[in-house]
């Protein structure tokens, strides 16, 4: 039986957390054939009863915001529930869960709100890298914040979503500053 517990258990350890911001295509295909049930469920609602726990909203997060830009690497499906982690992390935060996890989950728990195009989201997640104290994250969720005030999305996601990049996008992903995911 899956629980909280085996996802986080998979996340964090090898070779799983070797790979977190460096996966190969035989991991995300270890995903995918191991977890795209699961990620279905969960975007379906099935383990909504898992919000009722810290370990369950950061497995949430890890299933809805992770999960699918592994599994579905370099197509628009990667982003397709990544508004549900938001909402589960903001739900974590309402009920300080954020505060009952180690520091290495928290990243997690708040990366949903560095990868959404809100601007809002991005705030929440500086605001929770800056108080959590994990300063190497807070850099990465100060770029991407610049990213979506200066663009109101991330431009290296146009080509994926079908989006029309205007020409300060496409100045911006040739340049050597660019961020490509």
């Amino acid at each position: 039986m899956i629980t909280p517990q085996t996802i986080i258990h998979f996340w964090y350890t090898p070779p799983l957390s070797e790979h977190w911001f460096s996966s190969t295509p035989d991991i995300d295909a270890l995903i995918r054939n191991d977890y795209e049930t699961l990620w279905q469920q969960a975007a379906a609602g099935q383990w909504d009863t898992w919000r009722d726990s810290p370990e369950g909203c950061l497995a949430l997060c890890i299933i809805l915001d992770q999960f699918p830009l592994n599994m579905f690497r370099g197509q628009a499906k990667s982003f397709s529930t990544e508004q549900d982690a938001v909402k589960i992390t903001k739900h974590a935060l309402a009920q300080g869960f954020d505060q009952q996890l180690t520091s290495e989950q928290r990243i997690f728990l708040y990366m949903p709100l560095m990868h959404s195009e809100h601007l809002a989201d991005q705030a929440l997640a500086v605001a929770c890298f800056d108080k959590a104290g994990l300063e190497g994250n807070l850099r990465f969720a100060k770029h991407h914040q610049a990213i979506v005030e200066r663009f109101g999305r991330f431009p290296h996601r146009n080509a994926i979503l079908g989006r029309e990049s205007t020409p300060a996008e496409i100045e911006y992903l040739n340049s050597p500053e660019a961020f490509k995911g």
